[in-house]
Formats: C-alpha cells, structure tokens, sequence
C-alpha cells in the first residue's frame, strides 16, 4: 500500500467530520453540572448525567450498527447528525432540571448512531493492511476533541457552548454530504443479522477492563487534584491527547507489521503504571508524568483492540462490529465511574486508583489466555 491511499477523499472528510462531532459532544460533559447546579439540581443528581447518557447510548448501538449493515451508511449517519443537532438546541430553549435529564438521554441515544456511523464509516474507506495506522490518525481527532473542548466549555458558558455546537454540527452534515458512500450488496442487506459482531466480543470484552480506569479518570480526577490542593489538573487531559498525537501512528504501524499485541502488552504495563502513580502523586508534575503515561498505554490498547474488532469481520458487518466495540468501550466507563465512586468511599481517592490498576492486569490474562489458544490470530 502507498501512502497516497491512506488519505483519501473520503478518509480526509470522515476523519475532519469526526473531529468536529467530537468537539460538539465533549462541550457538554463538563458545561452541564455547573449549569443544572445553577438551576437547583443537587448535588447528588449531577453524577447521573453520564449514567444517563452511557445508559442511552448502550441501549442503540447494537440496532445503528445493525441498521447500518441493513440499510446503508448515509441515510442512518444524517439521522444520527440531525438529531445531535435538534438534542443540543433543546438544552437552550428547555432550562428546566427534569427537561434536560430528558434530553441528555435522547442526546445519549442519537450520539450512539452518529457516533457509531462516524466510525463505519471511516472503517469502509481503511485497507484491512494499514487498519491500525489509519485508525490511529482518525482516532486522533476524537482525542484532541476530547482535551480541548472542556476547557472551552468551561470558558465560555452553557449558552454559548450550545451555539457553538449547533454550529460544529452544521459543519459535519454539510460534510456528511460530500462523502462518497459505498454501497451495499442488495443481497448482503436482505440477510438476518445479529445486533452484535460474534468476532468482535473478545476484544470488545478486554475494552472494558481497560476503559473503566477511564471512567474513574474522568469522574474523579479533578476532585483528586483539588483534595491534593493541585492546580490545573485539567491539563491531565492535554498531556493524554499530546502523548496520544505523537504515538498513535507509530503504534498504529507497529500493530499493523507486528500484531495485535504489539498495542495490548504496552497498555498492560503502562495504564497501571500510570494509575499507581497517580494513587501516590501530589504535584501537578507527577499528574502530567500520569498523563503522558496512561495516553501512550491507553492510546496503544484501544488502536490494537479496535483494529482486533473490525478486521476479522465481513465487509458487511462493520456496523455491528464498530457497535460492538464502542459498546464495551461506553460499558467500561460507565462501570468504570459507578465502581470509582463506591471503592473511593472505603479507600479514598489514592486507593481507588490503585485498586483500578488491577483491570488492566485481568485485560492482559483474558488476551494471553483466550487468544492464545487461536493460532490465526497473531499475538
């Protein structure tokens, strides 16, 4: 393969319209507890905005990738856009507490199909020889989405974050429409299938052990950082997506020459290194040196896992894989914050994350164990 077939036309704008979905999503994870707050939501409401929403979104990704196998990409993608558009204007013109838990869950469930479809996508238009490399660059956006657009949700406000989202998400149904969609075999879409990809549930099972540091990461670390009396924690979060920018295409040739555990074994060591690090750190240094950590292993496991997921699958049953990853994926981190917050009661916030350094560990023993007893797969 040349590197002129990696960026093609479509590859260029699905990976530009991932980046633009992303951004709009992540405005509001971080924009909504200050804003339910000041509408008179306690405290102990504001912890199941993400339940809701990981809730919703596990609920409709196994029918957007089976729809996505039975009736085509672009149809399902545009729903999932214009749907992401009409849910996020809704938190403007709904200030009410009980309203937006509503729409949080309708956001929940239509950033599911947009997500999922985003994904497919890109996965149609990616040579099975070059598949981690190329995810690589195209999960980059989503990550540096994800470390950039709370910090820019905080600054700007609830209000202004929904204009600007309204505004990224016009940008990717404009896009949406420029991409060249391949089409289905009509006998392919006529067939019975199942809601999940068979040979997508052990990678996706191993993406669970992993993302459930991240959904303790992602709940508790700022109120870690403020226990610990650290300022600008949040640019843990900055810190993760440089060291995922500067290593995921590497990592993403790497896994495509050597196999998939050339990405799994580095996550394995290094995402608990990271976690019991952070259980003892107590400087805003030591945080970053967490970051930069937990985004190589964490970046080099989720390239190596996804590429495991989809590559093995049919042509046309991409949807059902890509749902079933990114299920194990929305699963770990809802799992991930829920246990976070019970084992943080007994051991406090160091502990837990010492304690999450085990998950990591249990994906190692399921990957040797299990794959090891199938020869075709390369290990």
């Amino acid at each position: 393969m040349s590197k002129s077939k990696l960026w093609t036309w479509n590859f260029v704008i699905i990976t530009i319209t991932n980046f633009f979905l992303f951004f709009a999503f992540q405005l509001f994870p971080s924009a909504l507890p200050p804003y339910l707050k000041s509408l008179g939501a306690a405290d102990n409401m504001l912890g199941w905005l993400q339940g809701i929403l990981t809730v919703a979104t596990l609920i409709v990704r196994p029918f957007a990738g089976l729809a996505l196998d039975r009736y085509g990409r672009k149809g399902i993608f545009i729903v999932g856009l214009i749907g992401m558009l009409l849910s996020t204007a809704a938190y403007r013109f709904f200030p009410v507490v009980g309203i937006i838990f509503v729409i949080r869950f309708v956001h929940g469930m239509v950033w599911g199909v947009a997500n999922t479809a985003c994904s497919t996508v890109a996965t149609d238009n990616i040579e099975k020889t070059r598949f981690a490399e190329s995810m690589g660059y195209f999960s980059l956006t989503s990550s540096i989405a994800m470390a950039v657009a709370p910090a820019v949700a905080l600054s700007l406000g609830m209000q202004n974050n929904v204009l600007l989202a309204l505004a990224f998400l016009s940008i990717t149904i404009i896009l949406a429409f420029l991409i060249k969609y391949q089409n289905l075999p009509v006998e392919q879409t006529k067939k019975r299938k199942a809601p999940y990809a068979k040979e997508s549930l052990l990678p996706s099972l191993i993406m669970v052990f992993f993302s459930i540091t991240f959904g303790a990461i992602l709940t508790f670390i700022a109120l870690y950082g403020a226990q610990r009396s650290i300022e600008g924690v949040g640019l843990f979060f900055t810190v993760y997506a440089v060291s995922m920018l500067l290593t995921r295409p590497f990592l993403g040739k790497l896994i495509d020459n050597k196999g998939f555990g050339a990405g799994v074994w580095p996550g394995v060591v290094m995402v608990p290194a990271a976690l019991l690090l952070l259980s003892i750190s107590d400087s805003l240094i030591a945080f970053l040196i967490c970051g930069a950590v937990y985004g190589i292993g964490i970046g080099a496991a989720q390239a190596s896992l996804q590429t495991m997921a989809i590559v093995n699958v049919p042509k046309d049953r991409t949807g059902a894989a890509n749902a079933t990853f990114f299920t194990g994926f929305d699963g770990g981190i809802g799992i991930g914050a829920v246990l976070a917050g019970f084992v943080s009661t007994i051991w406090g916030y160091g502990g837990m994350f010492a304690f999450m350094a085990i998950f990591p560990v249990l994906a190692g023993i399921v990957y040797f164990v299990t794959l090891k007893r199938n020869q075709s797969q390369r290990i």
